[in-house]
């Protein structure tokens, strides 16, 4: 591990309180960057980064006066944004699409999805002028594969794989990389949201046999969000121990 690769970088990390995000950031801190942890929950946000020495930020993602105060707040306490993930988001609950409530999919929708949309829209046009840039979105496997009673969640993670896509095009000319990974599922927080049976399910469905460890997937980001990560752009990269069908 470069304990410098990060050095001289801001680094933003959406959801960085805790879970994969948490992870993220633990890994840029310690190699050197700058990170701002942008949080619906400032209080936890806070204490992690008073230990990495970096900032804390409360932000809705589905909120576009929000994700443009966030990027102030994260520019006058460490500098301009270099590096974005695309962590935060919400599973929703677990059910069939004819009785899914129609305002837990937009809720979905708005975080998951047009969350990812508010934050790189934000702040490309800052990485656009300075010649630098990498923004590393979270989507899932079951993007690509469509997970049974969780239909919001699923469509949410394919708009993010499409966004990752049509960004990283837009992009391509520029130094500013675009990239996404797709984990299967991971243990973290996000388990309070979905019942006994649907993470029964997901772990059936892994070869490996077991759930993934958030190092593991904070590994690929961070590789993806260095700039080692040269000559790949729109692309998605499966950490799905084994399930990935494509």
């Amino acid at each position: 591990m470069a304990s410098d690769r990060f050095a001289g970088r801001v680094a933003a990390v959406t959801g960085g309180a805790r879970g994969i995000g948490l992870a993220v950031a633990e890994r840029i801190a310690a190699e050197g960057g700058r990170v701002a942890l942008w949080d619906v929950d400032l209080a936890e946000a806070e204490k992690v980064a008073a230990r990495l020495g970096g900032a804390a930020v409360k932000v809705d993602v589905a909120d576009d006066a929000s994700v443009a105060a966030a990027v102030a707040a994260t520019e006058a306490a460490l500098g301009p944004v270099d590096i974005l993930v695309n962590n935060a988001g919400i599973t929703g609950p677990n059910g069939p699409v004819e009785s899914y409530p129609v305002d837990a999919w937009r809720r979905v929708i708005d975080i998951d999805l047009t969350g990812v949309f508010l934050c790189s829209r934000a702040v490309v046009p800052g990485m656009r002028a300075r010649g630098r840039g990498r923004i590393v979105n979270v989507a899932s496997i079951a993007g690509k594969e469509g997970n049974p009673n969780a239909a919001a969640y699923s469509s949410a993670k394919a708009g993010v794989i499409a966004l990752t896509k049509a960004l990283g095009k837009e992009l391509a000319d520029t130094p500013i990389r675009v990239n996404c990974v797709t984990p299967a599922a991971v243990k973290t927080d996000i388990f309070a949201q979905m019942s006994e049976q649907h993470i029964g399910w997901m772990l059936s469905k892994i070869p490996m046999g077991r759930f993934g460890l958030v190092e593991e997937v904070a590994s690929l980001i961070c590789w993806l969000a260095s700039d080692e990560a040269s000559f790949s752009t729109g692309a998605v990269f499966d950490i799905s121990g084994g399930r990935a069908t494509y």
